[in-house]
């Protein structure tokens, strides 16, 4: 398993849960894995398929995925292969070849073909080694990405009994996993819950104000890094995208709405690095192998943390320092609330309005980020302070809003319980609008009470924990502000209103990256050189575009980065990087070894300056 490790995939050593569940494939047992995306799920089924004899099937959502995953097999020196409608008559007849002479060890299939009966007698033919199913939740209506094609797979136990199954996941409640082990007919299976924490990822979030503004301020921080926004309407994607270009970003939109051939062109534009930033809905998303994606951003508050786990989950995939931002405002939580309330009530409908408490809950409160999520998958993590969000690198201190309570709740007083949470802070802070002026409520004592005191971040923060705190009401469908019986206390000061206030370090200055960076574990970007780092990149860019495969295919950032640190120069130097095998080195080893001797005769000092 060692030398197969490094000669084939170029590590020295596994990742945690990897070598078990290899071992669990090679002693043919069924397995079931649950595993973080950037865990390695993908060499825990390569490895096995390629020292095992016969023929490995794998189960993949979408077609491309399959593509990203064959490339990168292939480049490894492993013989792959997928089935799927992209592909022509005679690319499928010489596919068929190949199978029938015994020439491939991996062959990736979507799952509706597995509902083929002329495909399943095929396959029955073939020494088949083991079957993996990836993205296995998608078979559960328990799951939040059910889909009904993966049904089809409850047949692989009976059509192939002595065949053992591998099925793995980055996502799983208890619930969800039991209902997958059922479904697939799994028996007596090696179960792996990976934890689902991921130390190399920043998770922050933020008030939403002016949220385009604040995406291009926070994008012009990162420099070149390739990142995901997800918003979620279309029409907000084609906004955000909009802005973007328009402010000299290459960044794209991809939803439902667009064609299939634009929505192939711009992910294919994205994974090879020809333009920095994909606007998207969450029709974006399971098939992204990029392992480089440095940021993942959610302009909207997405409908339950299964979906914002996966989605955050896209960034950092290399292991690299990546970062998660979150805008949140109520409105978005009433929004998604006023859809949920056209379900017919039933059990569909409860679960949803759990999911999204459950969400609301993880932006409004002042808990460290990373313990609320690993608390959401059951996994209490072990440490006072992760020194990778927002809330555990802010210093935190609570503070009396009750005076600044009592002003937003006489604002809502004063204009009869009839406007939004926005027009209320308005009044207090002075603004006027032209609403305010058209109704005269810059008249009313309470117009500018505020003014002089918070910032607009500050107010809009406040109402949201009034608001969730049952102490104001909000509508659903025009969100208008009303008052409580708590108000009344709080108005009379029967009752105490206290607020975490943080000296936010990771604000979405230019600090705020290299503060979110520094707070991470991994290797950061202050120790290689980053002028290395932009010269072997455009490198990887040319050779990429003569294989016709994505970058990262051909050297994943943190290997690149690693060479930017070590600076090999020969091949016995750049083999100890971790990510380079005997077959990369042989392909791509002299290009990358000459331009670092090249970079290092112009910049003799470059190895001590780190």
């Amino acid at each position: 398993m060692l030398s197969t490790l490094k000669q084939i995939f170029g590590f020295n050593e596994f990742r945690p849960n990897q070598k078990e569940i290899v071992e669990a494939i090679l002693g043919k047992r069924d397995v079931f894995a649950v595993m973080p995306t950037g865990g390695g799920k993908s060499l825990c089924y390569q490895l096995p398929a390629t020292i095992t004899p016969g023929l490995c099937i794998v189960i993949s959502p979408l077609i491309s995925l399959m593509k990203d995953q064959v490339d990168g097999a292939r480049a490894q020196g492993i013989s792959a292969a997928y089935l799927n409608s992209t592909l022509s008559r005679e690319e499928a007849v010489e596919i068929y070849r190949l199978l029938h002479g015994g020439q491939l060890k991996l062959l990736y299939v979507a799952p509706e073909r597995l509902a083929l009966p002329d495909f399943l007698t095929m396959l029955e033919g073939l020494d088949i080694s083991f079957i993996a199913i990836d993205e296995a939740h998608c078979i559960s209506e328990w799951g939040h990405d059910f889909r009904p094609d993966y049904l089809n797979l409850s047949v692989i136990k009976e059509r192939f009994p002595e065949t053992s199954i591998a099925a793995f996941t980055a996502t799983a409640t208890h619930r969800v996993q039991e209902d997958i082990i059922t479904r697939l007919n799994l028996w007596q299976p090696f179960i792996i819950r990976a934890s689902f924490d991921r130390p190399n990822l920043f998770y922050k979030i933020a008030p939403k104000l002016d949220v385009n503004t604040q995406l291009l301020k926070f994008i012009n921080t990162r420099g070149k890094d390739p990142g995901i926004i997800y918003r979620t309407s279309r029409k907000n994607v084609e906004k955000t995208a909009e802005f973007l270009a328009e402010k000299g970003l290459k960044a794209v939109p991809y939803h439902a709405g667009l064609p299939a051939e634009v929505r192939q062109k711009h992910q294919n534009m994205f994974n090879n690095d020809e333009v920095q930033i994909v606007v998207a809905t969450i029709a974006f998303g399971m098939g992204i192998d990029k392992s480089n994606v440095r940021f993942v951003i959610h302009g909207d508050l997405p409908k339950n943390m299964e979906g914002y786990y996966q989605e955050t989950g896209r960034a950092g995939r290399d292991g690299d320092p990546a970062y998660c931002l979150l805008f949140y405002s109520y409105g978005d939580s009433s929004r998604i609330r006023w859809f949920i309330k056209q379900m017919d009530d039933g059990p569909e409908r409860h679960a949803a309005e759990q999911m999204l408490k459950r969400m609301v809950d993880f932006a409004d409160t002042a808990i460290c980020r990373r313990r609320q999520i690993l608390g959401y998958f059951n996994e209490k993590y072990p440490h006072e302070n992760c020194g990778g969000c927002d809330i555990c690198v802010d210093e935190k201190k609570t503070i009396d809003v009750t005076i600044e309570s009592q002003m937003l709740i006489s604002a809502v007083t004063r204009v009869k319980q009839a406007y939004n949470a926005a027009h209320c802070i308005n009044i207090v802070r002075g603004n006027k609008t032209p609403e305010i002026t058209l109704n005269q409520h810059d008249t009313l004592p309470t117009f500018g009470v505020g003014k002089q005191k918070y910032d607009d971040n500050f107010w809009h923060i406040l109402i949201n924990q009034l608001i969730h705190t049952n102490i104001l009401h909000c509508t659903q469908g025009d969100k208008i502000v009303m008052l409580t019986e708590e108000a009344l206390k709080v108005l009379r000061g029967e009752q105490k209103v206290e607020m975490s206030k943080r000296r936010d370090k990771a604000t979405l200055s230019s600090t705020s990256a290299n503060s979110g960076r520094r707070a991470l574990p991994k290797a950061t970007a202050e120790d290689f050189n980053a002028d290395l780092f932009e010269e072997l990149r455009d490198l990887r860019m040319t050779l990429a575009r003569q294989k016709n495969v994505p970058p990262f295919v051909i050297f994943s950032d943190r290997t690149v980065h690693e060479m930017c640190r070590k600076f090999p120069v020969r091949s016995s130097q750049l083999l100890d990087i971790d990510g380079v095998g005997k077959k990369k080195l042989r392909e791509y080893g002299k290009y990358f070894m000459d331009a670092i001797y090249d970079f290092l005769k112009r910049n003799p000092g470059a190895q001590t300056e780190l």
